[in-house]
């Protein structure tokens, strides 16, 4: 039996094109790692930020950022709408939030309105810079719900050392005696 599925009276362009595609089911197809953010291919991460329905993508944000806006993209379509949703599209920019909802502030807010105070970071830890805080505000907008109103502050973190310098200097020890 020869495994061929063609019968007897088959051409032979029909035999070669059989044989051509028998090997292509050797070729590796890596169908799980282009679905994984992780693993995916840089040049075709803007398909899969497409397939999980992101609505803004930049090729000028830093590859962990398009990576993380991809990976947590199904949680914050799930609850878009959410205060949890907003933190989550902030967090996926690598920014720190703080998000106080209208009842939380001091005095009360108008209803219906939060404030975020962000600290974003762009690239290697320098200051964001102001498109990519765009980029956050107008996703936040996207993402909040829609009767709600915001201010956003944004905020900067700065790490640095200090030195310590000491000097000793001997000094001559002398009693005194007071006499009173």
């Amino acid at each position: 039996m020869s495994g061929s599925l063609l019968p007897p009276n088959a051409s032979a362009l029909e035999r070669a094109l059989e044989a051509a595609t028998a090997r292509l089911g050797d070729l590796p197809v890596p169908l799980r790692s282009l679905i994984d953010p992780d693993r995916c291919p840089l040049p075709l991460l803007p398909y899969l930020a497409w397939a999980v329905s992101i609505d803004a993508w930049s090729s000028d944000w830093p590859e962990p950022v398009k990576r993380a806006r991809v990976r947590r993209a199904i949680e914050i379509q799930r609850r878009k709408g959410t205060a949890a949703s907003v933190r989550a599209v902030v967090e996926s920019f690598g920014g720190a939030v703080a998000l106080r909802e209208w009842w939380q502030l001091s005095p009360p807010g108008p209803p219906h309105s939060f404030s975020l105070a962000v600290e974003l970071s762009g690239n290697d830890g320098a200051p964001a810079t102001a498109a990519f805080a765009e980029a956050v505000i107008s996703e936040v907008r996207r993402t909040k719900p829609v009767r709600s109103s915001f201010t956003f502050t944004q905020g900067l973190r700065f790490t640095g050392t200090a030195g310590l310098i000491a000097v000793a200097r001997p000094v001559l020890f002398t009693r005194l005696q007071l006499t009173a």
